[in-house]
């Protein structure tokens, strides 16, 4: 059963951005900017959430994030509004609501748990509220004996109002009961003719079920996104914290001011990342594991006490087991290497199983497309491919195997054999003096 259910306002075009992707879809630290509000409601306790969206931007949020419940405003007419629209599809046996915004990435649970908390006994709702010096754009919170009166937004404030100090986060708690009593009073009696959702907050006043405020004072996890500057802003604040929790939890991070993880990356404790690393999406790295300066990692599984780089990129599907190598200058693609195997220097290697212990030459290749499809190389334990060995899949070299140098391989090795696929050299004695005296006698 459905105790609190969360609201996200995810209605605006953002056509501040100047981009064709809604504005909740762009991404902060490898996931949408909505997925993290998503994140921060569920991790607060909620058992619900419904996402408002516009007729616009429902469909791209439905399918960017499958598991949640997309309702459509239309037409848009405000934040009480959308809040109706969200609230007719929340659970009947919903005692609480909590209302959010979709560009609000950097809120956390722990604000959000702050308001449900609050919203109870006889106040009808919670709200955040912080404390900043004017003139800013945030709604004023106006009280009366202390209580909290009503909140107005700025572009409606007189002047005294607009002295005020105390503003509205936008982040909501309601009792189920009075805010569905309430929504049904709003009226489009300001600037914007719309229904304000902060115009709930003086109905309850009215209704003597007042909302309590609740004092946040890190006010940016709030703050939300309106351009891509911000974007860059908000993400640089996320990216801080992500790194800031790692670090906390075990993990050696060199520099965190080169150092970029996404959300859904793990660190085990005891890994070390070095400067200039990226590491995107679902990647992992096991304990002991050293990613070096300059490596990026897309949706790669690292194991434990490996080494990564420097100068190096791994591209989806990769795993490398334990004690595996992959250096410098060095491009894996969906590719699996055993435990010990190690891949040096100047390598690409895609569609690719690595046996435990083998090493690839710098310089070895594995040709995997032959130009409509991919396929895999299969490269057994204890192989060794030496300098400039290209393997042209598909292709399987047999455990123990040695590839000579400078080899287009094109044809499976066995066991223990040594693969030997280049032209035989040629030496022609006195060459050079022949060339010396045929250019003698044409300049004569």
């Amino acid at each position: 059963m459905a105790a609190i259910s969360t609201i996200i306002m995810a209605g605006g075009l953002g056509t501040r951005m100047r981009s064709p992707l809604p504005k909740v879809l762009h991404e902060l630290c490898g996931l949408p900017m909505l997925a993290w509000v998503v994140e921060a409601a569920l991790e607060a306790g909620a058992d619900d959430v419904v996402v408002v969206a516009g007729p616009e931007t429902a469909g791209p949020i439905a399918s960017s994030l499958p598991g949640v419940r997309v309702v459509i405003q239309s037409p848009a007419n405000g934040t009480g509004h959308a809040v109706m629209v969200g609230l007719e599809a929340v659970p009947a046996e919903a005692e609480r609501v909590v209302v959010l915004s979709g560009d609000t990435p950097l809120i956390e649970a722990e604000t959000i748990r702050s308001a449900i908390d609050a919203c109870s006994g006889g106040a009808g709702g919670a709200l955040v509220s912080a404390r900043l010096a004017p003139p800013h754009a945030y709604g004023r919170i106006v009280r009366e004996g202390g209580f909290v009166a009503r909140i107005v937004e700025a572009r409606d404030a007189t002047p005294e109002e607009l002295a005020l100090d105390e503003f509205n986060v936008g982040l909501y708690c309601f009792q189920r009961a009075a805010l569905a009593a309430t929504l049904p009073r709003l009226t489009a009696q300001n600037a914007q003719g719309e229904l304000y959702l902060t115009d709930v907050i003086g109905l309850l006043a009215d209704d003597r079920t007042p909302a309590v405020a609740v004092d946040e004072p890190a006010f940016e996890t709030a703050e939300g996104v309106n351009t891509l500057a911000e974007l860059a802003e908000r993400e640089a604040a996320l990216r801080r914290r992500i790194l800031r929790r790692h670090m906390l939890a075990g993990v050696r991070i060199v520099d965190p001011a080169t150092t970029y993880v996404d959300g859904g990356v793990q660190l085990a404790p005891g890994s070390r990342i070095e400067p200039n690393v990226m590491l995107r999406g679902t990647t992992s790295v096991g304990a002991g594991s050293v990613i070096g300066p300059y490596a990026m990692v897309d949706d790669g599984t690292i194991g434990e006490h490996c080494r990564v780089g420097p100068f190096a990129y791994l591209r989806p599907g990769c795993t490398l087991a334990e004690g595996a190598q992959v250096g410098r200058f060095v491009e894996l693609k969906n590719t699996n290497l055993g435990e010990r195997a190690k891949v040096p220097h100047l390598s690409y290697v895609g569609d690719a199983d690595v046996g435990a212990g083998s090493n690839l030459g710098a310089s070895t290749i594995t040709a995997n497309y032959d130009g409509r499809n991919k396929h895999r190389t299969t490269i057994g334990e204890g192989v060794s491919t030496m300098v400039h060995s290209t393997l042209v899949a598909p292709v399987t070299i047999g455990d123990g195997a040695y590839v000579a140098a400078g080899s287009v391989i094109t044809d499976d090795v066995q066991a223990g054999a040594l693969a030997i696929a280049r032209p035989r050299q040629t030496t022609k004695p006195g060459y050079a003096a022949r060339v010396d005296a045929r250019r003698k006698d044409e300049q004569q």
